[in-house]
Formats: structure tokens, sequence, C-alpha cells
């Protein structure tokens, strides 16, 4: 089997099976083809791998399967289409050919737990245990042993939810910064009651900006109960459909909430002009959302046992858009996956006790690439789905579509996620205890040079600092009882303070 492009090019391995068996999946970001010379180009749309023509594999598909196996990161999504359109006959007699053989091993492995059925042949009895997943292609997880192809499992997830990370140059960069080292860094260097009030601070900013992005200004009492369960996101059940039906109820409209998952089919559009609607993402069927979510469950429940190894803001990615992209509720979705992803830094210890990163924050600021992260998955998937869509704007998918929604490459949601979580410690974090650290020195110099009242004290710092260090004359006259030479003195003082601390007020919003 082959595939050409021009004379020059022939695919290899999963791009040359999904052309050569009309495979209807997701393109695969990782393409490798036959050519001159061995080189890698990477793209914001592929990872083009060249090989020089002794790297050809045989033209049929357990050769480019063997290829696949040996030189790609695995694509489960693929290789269960890929399984179902060859006869099992084929798959067979390879693996007798080479019943030991590494790849061989994997697709025996492969094509028994993503086709539900037994190949008719015997159970390996010797010879050593190999990964399913190459480390140096993916991010692995916890592995389990597998005696009937001597093989570990080390998927992040399982057969009925396994998103897939590959190893890159910039996560590995990402996971070498030690993130949660700054972090814990810049906690432990302040007293314990500037920690306090930075916490509360920052729990309501997560808040706000989580309800901003799906363009809401939440009543205060959802704002409470929403800053209640980020206080409690340590303690969070993924396992639990309740714990998940408990967290909605809080977070949305009365009128809205739910007592189960979603039985009706939702979708992300945009209405235009004539009332008709731009579809942007069909989350899946509701009678496929109990599977979808079930194997969801199991893959956090690997992800956050405790002998995984997978760095925590890879396990946030994974299982917070994995959330989003089941969407099991009709409303809540985004806020509860933003929730997922406090949820689990705060289990795996990555953020210091108590402390919330306002990734919301982060990601409010630029919805441009939000939402750029989201539509790699909705764009990929788009082409693959059949529906209706009637008079009243009620959508139907027609065709099976779970297993868009089952597989799928994390890849880029991690790196963004690195990219979030690293400008909310060196921005909101730090601008806030730097702030604070500022705010308490600049009371104490102000107190020091007049003995006025807190909240006079705390306004007239706030009115100087805002506008660059000086008092305006609009604002003088509030402070009629303080002479020029004392208003001097204390500007000096708060700019002195500020200096000291490189003090930026923060925005609750920003």
């Amino acid at each position: 089997m082959s595939s050409q492009k021009g004379d020059e090019e022939t695919l290899a391995g999963l791009h040359a099976l999904i052309q050569d068996l009309d495979l209807k999946v997701p393109i695969p970001a990782v393409k490798s083809v036959i050519t001159g010379t061995r080189k890698t180009r990477i793209t914001d749309t592929e990872v083009l791998e060249q090989y020089p023509k002794s790297y050809q594999p045989p033209r049929t598909t357990a050769g480019q399967l063997r290829f696949a196996l040996r030189y790609e990161p695995i694509e489960l999504g693929v290789y269960q289409a890929a399984f179902r359109s060859v006869p099992k006959s084929e798959i067979e007699q390879w693996i007798q050919n080479e019943p030991n053989g590494i790849f061989a091993r994997r697709a025996w492995y492969l094509y028994e737990l993503l086709t539900g059925k037994a190949l008719d042949l015997p159970d390996l009895t010797s010879g050593p245990y190999v990964d399913l997943l190459d480390p140096s292609l993916h991010i692995v997880g916890t592995v389990e042993r597998v005696r009937r192809q001597r093989i570990f499992d080390n998927l992040l997830g399982n057969k009925d939810y396994c998103p897939l990370i590959r190893r890159t140059e910039r996560l590995e960069a990402n996971m070498d910064k030690n993130l949660a080292g700054r972090a814990h860094a810049l906690v432990s260097a302040v007293e314990p009651a500037v920690l306090k009030r930075a916490v509360h601070y920052l729990f309501t900013k997560e808040t706000k900006s989580s309800f901003a992005i799906e363009g809401e200004a939440p009543i205060k009492d959802r704002t409470e109960r929403f800053v209640a369960a980020l206080m409690r996101a340590e303690k969070f059940d993924p396992g639990s459909k309740q714990s998940f039906v408990n967290l909605q109820n809080a977070i949305v409209d009365p009128r809205y909430a739910q007592k189960d998952w979603r039985d009706i089919q939702v979708y992300i559009g945009e209405t235009l002009p004539d009332f008709s609607q731009e579809i942007h993402f069909i989350c899946p069927r509701p009678q496929d959302v109990p599977s979808l979510m079930s194997g969801w469950m199991q893959m956090t429940n690997r992800l956050l046992s405790a002998d995984s190894r997978v760095h925590s803001v890879c396990v946030a990615a994974a299982t917070a858009f994995g959330f989003v992209f089941v969407h099991p509720f009709v409303d809540g979705n985004g806020r509860i996956h933003r929730f997922l992803v406090h949820s689990v830094l705060s289990k795996t210890k990555f953020n210091p006790p108590s402390v919330v990163f306002p990734v919301s924050a982060a990601m409010l600021r630029d919805m441009a690439a939000y939402d750029r992260v989201l539509e790699t998955f909705s764009r990929a998937i788009s082409g693959f789905i059949s529906y209706s869509l009637d008079s009243q704007q009620q959508l139907t998918v027609l065709n099976e579509t779970a297993d868009l929604y089952r597989f799928f490459d994390a890849t880029t949601h991690a790196e963004y996620l690195f990219d979030c979580i690293e400008d909310t410690i060196g921005r909101d974090l730090k601008r806030e205890l730097d702030f604070l650290k500022f705010f308490d020195a600049a009371m104490k110099d102000v107190m020091d040079l007049v003995d006025m009242p807190n909240q006079r004290a705390a306004l007239l710092i706030k009115l100087i600092h805002q506008n660059k260090g000086k008092l305006s004359k609009a604002k003088r006259d509030l402070f009629s009882e303080i002479s020029d030479e004392e208003v001097l003195r204390i500007e000096n003082a708060i700019r002195d303070a500020a200096e000291r601390f490189q003090a930026v007020e923060p925005n609750p919003l920003s």
C-alpha cells in the first residue's frame, strides 16, 4: 500500500493507512513521508517527519502498522478504524509470523483493546514485557501489566476514554520550568496574614473571570457558592456523578439545574443576522454521554492515582478539556471545566496549600488563544459529523460519533495550559502578593507621618498610587485636614514603597 505526493514523497504510517483504507477519522498531527533525507519540519498545523527511502515500509497493512508503531505517536482512533477495516485474519497472520516482535505485540494488544474481539492466538508465556506507548514519544500513564501479550499498558486512560499527549520540545521545556516551585517560593516569602488576604482576592478573581468568559456577571449568591466550591476543590470527587450534579446546581441559574447528565442534543453556535446558526461545536449525542463520562471518570482516577507520575498540568489538561468536550450538562460545562483545573492542581499538590491560581484570568486576557485551543478539537472532528438542523434550531446528529470524542490528541491543550499557569503565577499571584506587601508598607509609612483613620489612609494610598505617585488636584480637597507639606511627604513615602515592592495594583478581571 502506498500513497504518492508527486514523484518525490510517499506517505507512510498512519497517514498512508488513512488514505489507502479511506478511514473517516481526524488526521493525526504527525505525518510521515518517505523522501530524500531525514528531517523534521514543524508548522502550526502538523509535524512533518521525512525519512530516507531506506525506511520505506512494505506496501501492506501490516507494513504500515509496523512503521507507525515504531516511529509515530499512537493515535487510538486511527488504529480502531483501521482494525475495523481489515480482515481479522490479516492481523492474525502478521502476529503469527512474529509473535514476539515488539510492534506486532503492540498491534495485537491494541486490536483486542479497541475492537473488543480476541484474536485466535495463544497467550505469550515468555519474553520481556514491552511498553505500549513509547515514553520518548508520549506522556505515559501508570503501568498496568498485561500477561497475554506481555505488554505494559501505560495509556493515560482506557478503551472507553483516552486522550493522548505527545512528548514535544515545548512540553519538555515547560515541565522543566518548575512552576510549582516558583509558586511555593512566592507564597513562602510572605507573612501568613498577607497570604490570607491574597487568597481571598485570588479565589474571587478566579470566580469572576470564569463567569466573565461565559459572558456572565454572577449575582452575589452564585459568586459565593463558586468561591466555596473552589475552596473545597481538593476534596471534589471526580468519580462521582452526584458530585458533578451538586456542583452544576450550585453555579447555574436554578431553572437550568440538572439531576443527571443531559438527555438532549446540544451544540455551540453563533446566531447570524438572519437568525440562522453558524455551528462551532457539536457535542456528543445524549445517549453517548453516560459511557463517555464513565470512561472519563476511569481515566481521571488512573491519572490521579497515588502511583501516577504524569505531570500535574498534563493531568489537568486531559481531564478538564476532556470534560468540556463531552459537555455532559446543558449549562455550566465551561465553569466546571475550569474548576477541574484547580481541583487537579490542588489534589496533586501543585498549588501551595489553600492557594488558587486564577487561570481563568489568564484565559480571559487572551480569549482568541483560548478559542484557538478549543477549536483544534472542534475543527478536527467537525467534518465527520452528519447532522440536521430544523426551523426551531434543534440539531439532530445522524451518525455514530462517540469515538470522535473518546480519543483525542491533548498535546496542544497541555501546552496551552502550561502557558496560562505560568502567566497567572508570574502576573496574578506575584502581582497580588507584591501589592499587598506594598500596601502594608505604605500604610505603616503614612500612619507614621499622619495618625489618621485606617479607611482614610487606605483611600489616600489608593488615590496617590493610581495617579502615579501624586495626589491629583481634583482629589486634594478630600484631605483638607492634611497640610501640603504632609501630602508631599506621604507621596514620597508611597512612591518609595511602590518601587521597593514593584507594586502594580491588580485588576480583578485582568
